[in-house]
C-alpha cells in the first residue's frame, strides 16, 4: 500500500463514568472494535476517551478527536455507534460535517451519502426504541406503585439484623425474600435508565450494569437470568 493509499484514524471511545475509566469496563470491548477495523497499512494517530453520560452533547473529548481530524485530515473512528450519542440530531450534525465517520463496529456502512443515509435510519429507529421501551418502563413501574409497591428507598429490610433463630426457617426465607426485594427496587430506576438509553435485551442490561459496576446480590457477574429475576420482582 503506498503513503496515498494509507488511511489515518483518530478514534474515539466513550465510558459512562470513571469507575469504568480506570476499571477498564466498557473500554476493553470499544479498543477491540477499533482494532478489528484497522486494516494493515492503516494509522491510527491517537485514541481520545471520553467519560460522559451518552444523553450528553457537550463531549471535550470529542471535539478534541474532530479538531485532530481536520489538523491532519484523518477519519474519526467511534468504536461503536451507541457510544458517541442515540441522539439524533447530534448524530446527524456529526455525519453532516466536514470531517469523516467510521463506525468499528460496523465497517460495512459506506463512505459517502449513502452511509451517512444508513447510519442515520439505524439511529433515528434506535432512538425510537428506547422511546418505546422508556414508556413501556415507566408504565411498568407506575402500575406497580398503583398496586402499592414501594419502589426504591427503604424498605425496612437491615441485612445486619439476622431474623431470631426460633422463628426457623420460614422467617429466615421471609427474611431473603424481603432482601432480594429491596435490592430489586434499588436496582429498578438504573434498569429504566439502560432501557432508556437503547438496552432492549436482558443481555443488553446485564452488560450495562456490570460496566456501571453495580454489583449482584451474590457478588458476581450479572446475567441475563439475574436481569430476569429483578424484573419480575418488580413488575417491570
Amino acid at each position: 500500500m503506498s503513503p496515498a493509499e494509507r488511511r489515518s484514524f483518530v478514534a474515539y471511545a466513550r465510558v459512562s463514568t470513571d469507575q469504568q475509566g480506570r476499571s477498564g469496563l466498557g473500554l476493553e470491548a470499544q479498543e477491540a472494535a477499533i482494532r478489528a477495523f484497522l486494516r494493515p497499512g492503516d494509522r491510527l494517530l491517537t485514541t481520545m476517551v471520553e467519560v460522559e453520560s451518552g444523553k450528553r452533547t457537550d463531549r471535550p473529548k470529542l471535539h478534541d478527536a474532530i479538531a485532530r481530524c481536520r489538523k491532519t485530515g484523518a477519519v474519526l473512528l467511534v468504536a461503536k455507534l451507541d457510544r458517541l450519542s442515540r441522539n439524533l440530531p447530534f448524530l446527524r450534525s456529526l455525519l453532516d460535517g466536514d470531517v469523516g465517520v467510521a463506525f468499528g463496529d460496523m465497517p460495512h456502512v459506506p463512505a459517502g451519502a449513502m452511509g451517512r443515509f444508513l447510519l442515520t435510519q439505524m439511529a433515528a429507529v434506535a432512538e425510537l426504541e428506547a422511546g418505546l421501551i422508556s414508556e413501556r418502563t415507566k408504565a411498568a413501574l407506575a402500575a406497580a406503585k398503583a398496586r402499592g409497591v414501594k419502589l426504591g428507598g427503604d424498605r425496612g429490610y437491615r441485612p445486619d439484623a439476622p431474623p431470631d433463630a426460633k422463628a426457623g426457617s420460614a422467617a429466615a426465607a421471609a427474611a431473603r425474600t424481603r432482601q432480594a426485594d429491596h435490592g430489586a427496587h434499588r436496582l429498578a430506576p438504573i434498569v429504566e435508565e439502560l432501557r432508556a438509553a437503547g438496552a432492549t435485551s436482558l443481555r443488553e442490561i446485564a452488560a450495562g450494569l456490570t460496566e456501571r459496576g453495580v454489583p449482584t446480590p451474590r457478588g458476581g457477574a450479572w446475567t441475563a437470568t439475574g436481569v430476569r429475576r429483578v424484573l419480575l420482582r418488580v413488575g417491570a
